[in-house]
């Protein structure tokens, strides 16, 4: 029965490692993004001081979507569906989120940006998807995303999509009270 212990033991750490490696995709993810110096559509995320000059005669529809795994212990959506703004006007969409449970949680938003060859016109100045966010039992709030589409997003773009995927990442947050800097 030695070989059947042996394929066991194997199977079980072959288990544990794929889980592991899913709690681990979205900070490798951002780790990989910025070694290689590759914005993979996620927009810029700088919280530089934006020059704020709106193009009046011009107006972007900007979407919102949400997405969290299946069976997530949370509500994560946008306000809004969609706005219009004018390429470099400040702009602020609002999400919401909402801890479903009766244990505390750490999630991490990992956004991106479509059609990805214009993610470098999209700016964002504040976003909840800079740092982790660490929900108590039954815990909701709105967090806020600024953002300015450049004034020099080609003529031809006239939606963007912003979308955001929520992943648990408690157990590499660490497991302690101690709240996200500004909540």
């Amino acid at each position: 029965m030695k070989p059947d212990r042996w394929l066991a033991g194997k199977l079980a750490a072959l288990a544990i490692g794929m889980f592991a490696f899913g709690f681990a995709l979205a900070p490798l993810y951002t780790v990989m993004c910025r070694l290689l110096g590759v914005d993979a559509g996620r927009g810029q995320t700088t919280a530089a001081i934006v020059q704020v000059d709106p193009d009046p005669s011009r107006l972007v529809t900007v979407e919102f979507v949400t997405a969290a795994t299946e069976g997530a212990p949370w509500v994560f959506e946008p306000q809004v569906t969609s706005m219009q703004v004018h390429p470099g006007e400040l702009a602020t969409a609002t999400f919401h989120a909402a801890n479903r449970t009766q244990r505390e949680f750490v999630a991490q938003a990992v956004p991106s940006i479509s059609p990805g060859s214009v993610a470098r016109y999209f700016r964002k100045t504040e976003c909840f998807c800079f740092t982790p966010q660490r929900f108590g039992p039954g815990e909701g709030r709105d967090m806020p995303v600024r953002f300015v589409v450049d004034r020099a997003l080609p003529a031809y773009v006239e939606r963007l999509t912003l979308a955001y995927t929520f992943f648990d990442v408690t157990e590499t947050a660490g497991t302690g009270t101690q709240r996200v800097a500004g909540r």
